[in-house]
């Protein structure tokens, strides 16, 4: 069995619209969060600001946590655990290079996602969008005492919501 993949991402919505990035992940063009994963001795807030921004070309501020969600690939069988966080979108840099797998940031309705439900990466993405809207958010201490969570999966994991 692979070991889990702890990863962040952020839920970014501005004017009734949500911040994406198409992807080329896992041989396929796929829409995604901003995320991915947080670098030794790095905050998951601080992985959350620099991953959107490296992703994306926009800077942001990180705030609650809207859950920690588990998917598991149906083919593959790989675990990936998710710490998604509302961010507040304060700007976006056009002329930024973004990284390489990424072809761009786009702004997309939650019906225009809801439409797309086939192009997206994991069903997280909507998941965790709906969770956003219905003002879910989970307590902070849920991860504070659990840091550092590379040495906590085990209990992070029972705290996740399967998706």
């Amino acid at each position: 069995m692979y070991p889990t993949d702890l990863t962040v991402s952020a839920v970014v919505e501005r004017d009734g619209k949500y911040l994406l990035v198409e992807e080329h992940a896992m041989g396929e063009v796929v829409l995604n969060q901003p995320g991915g994963h947080i670098e030794a001795g790095e905050s998951p807030e601080v992985a959350v600001i620099r991953e959107v921004f490296e992703e994306t070309g926009c800077d942001v501020t990180c705030g609650e946590l809207v859950g920690v969600y588990l998917w598991i690939h149906p083919q593959t069988r790989q675990q990936y655990l998710r710490l998604v966080f509302v961010a507040e979108f304060l700007h976006c840099d056009a002329d930024r290079p973004l990284d390489h797998s990424i072809i761009g940031r786009r702004w997309l309705s939650r019906d225009d996602i809801e439409h797309r439900r086939k192009e997206l990466r994991s069903p997280v993405v909507l998941r965790c969008i709906h969770d956003y809207e219905a003002g879910r958010r989970q307590s902070d201490a849920l991860l504070t005492g659990m840091l550092p969570l590379r040495n906590n999966v085990d209990a992070v994991l029972a705290n996740a919501d399967l998706v």
